[in-house]
C-alpha cells in the first residue's frame, strides 16, 4: 500500500471505527507505529481535522456522501466480501480490506444503526485447501505476469511427472475445486496447462513479454471439464440406481448433463466432458449403485481400480 492509499485508508478507518490507537492502525495498514505517527502529522498538516480522545478520531462527517444502501444490500455485500477466497491472497487481501473499510465509512446513519441489531441470516463457507504461504508468495507475481503478459519461469511439482522447470505464458487465475489455479501455455508441454499454486516450488518473472493467444478465457477453458483438468472429449453414459439415483436426479452437477428417469430409483446419466479422470472418481464414490455403460475405456479403468481396491483388502 503506497502512502496516498494508506492515508485514505486511515481516514476511512477513523470514520468507521472508534478508539483506534497508533498500534491498531499500524496493524490494519501493515506498517510500523512510527509510520502511522508520521501519517497522522501529514493529515493534520493538510488541515484534516483529526484529534485524540481515547483513540484517534475524525472530527467531520463532510468527507464523502453516504452510500445509498439498504440494510439488506449492505449485509449481502458484506457477506460476499468476507467469504471471497481473494481475502486469503497477498495483494487482493489488502484491496478487499480497503473496500470494506470504505464501505463502512460511507454508510448512512440508518444503516449504521440498523446493522447493530440485525442478525446475519446467510453465511457462506468456501473451503480453500491450498497452502496459505503459496498464495502470499506466488499470487502477486502471477497476477503481475498476467497483467503485463510476461513469461514466468516455474519450478513445478506435477502429480504426474514430478518436479520440473517450465517456461509458461500465464493467462488467468481462478479459484476452483477448493484451491487457486492459473492457466498458462506451457512451452515444455506445448499446450495450455492448469497449475495449482501450492504445487509451485519456485517462480520468477523473466524479462520476456509474449503475445497473448486469442479466445483463452475461464468460461471457454473450463466449459467441458468436470472439474479442474481437461483432456480429450468423451461421451459418458452411466446408470444410477437406489440412493445414488436419488442423489443424481435431485442435484445439478454439470451444465452439459442430461438425466433420464428409468424408474422410481433408476436414472440414465449422460454427459460430454473433457477428460475422464475426475468424473471417474465421482462415479466410483457411488460404489455398486453406478454402472458405466460407455465409453469402454472408462469401464476398463474402473474395473482396474476396483481390482486394485480388492487386492488391498485381501487377507
Amino acid at each position: 500500500m503506497n502512502k496516498y492509499d494508506r492515508l485514505l485508508f486511515i481516514l476511512n478507518l477513523l470514520r468507521s471505527r472508534r478508539n483506534l490507537n497508533a498500534s491498531l492502525i499500524a496493524e490494519e495498514c501493515g506498517v510500523a507505529e512510527r509510520t502511522i505517527y508520521r501519517d497522522i502529522i501529514a493529515l493534520s498538516e493538510a488541515n484534516i481535522p483529526i484529534y485524540y480522545d481515547h483513540g484517534y478520531k475524525y472530527a467531520s462527517d463532510n468527507f464523502l456522501p453516504p452510500l445509498n444502501f439498504s440494510i439488506e444490500e449492505y449485509l449481502t455485500l458484506s457477506a460476499a466480501l468476507e467469504s471471497s477466497p481473494l481475502s486469503e491472497t497477498g495483494v487482493s487481501k489488502g484491496v478487499l480490506k480497503g473496500v470494506k473499510t470504505k464501505i463502512e465509512a460511507a454508510l448512512s446513519q440508518d444503516v449504521r444503526k440498523g446493522k447493530l441489531g440485525k442478525n446475519i441470516s446467510t453465511k457462506i463457507s468456501i473451503k480453500d485447501t491450498s497452502k496459505s504461504d503459496s498464495k502470499e508468495k506466488f499470487y502477486p507475481l502471477i497476477e503481475d505476469a498476467v497483467k503485463r503478459n510476461i513469461v514466468l519461469r516455474l519450478e513445478y511439482d506435477s502429480i504426474e511427472s514430478g518436479v520440473s522447470i517450465r517456461l509458461v505464458e500465464p493467462y488467468f487465475m481462478i479459484f476452483i475445486e477448493r484451491a487457486f489455479y492459473f492457466v498458462a501455455y506451457c512451452r515444455k508441454r506445448k499446450g495450455l496447462r492448469t497449475f495449482r499454486l501450492d504445487r509451485i516450488k519456485g517462480i520468477e518473472l523473466t524479462e520476456e513479454a509474449f503475445v497473448p493467444r486469442e479466445n483463452i478465457d475461464p468460461a471457454g477453458y473450463f466449459k467441458d471439464s468436470w472439474g479442474v483438468f481437461g483432456g480429450d472429449p468423451e461421451e459418458i453414459e452411466v446408470i444410477f440406481t437406489g440412493k445414488a439415483a436419488r442423489v443424481v436426479k435431485t442435484a445439478r452437477h454439470h451444465n452439459n448433463e442430461k438425466i433420464e428417469k428409468l424408474g422410481k430409483d433408476k436414472v440414465r446419466y449422460t454427459i460430454r466432458v473433457s477428460g475422464v479422470d475426475e468424473i471417474m472418481r465421482w462415479i466410483i464414490g457411488f460404489g455398486g449403485e453406478a454402472k458405466v455403460v460407455q465409453p469402454t475405456s472408462l469401464v476398463t479403468k474402473i474395473k482396474h481400480h476396483a481390482e486394485e481396491i480388492l487386492e488391498q483388502y485381501k487377507s
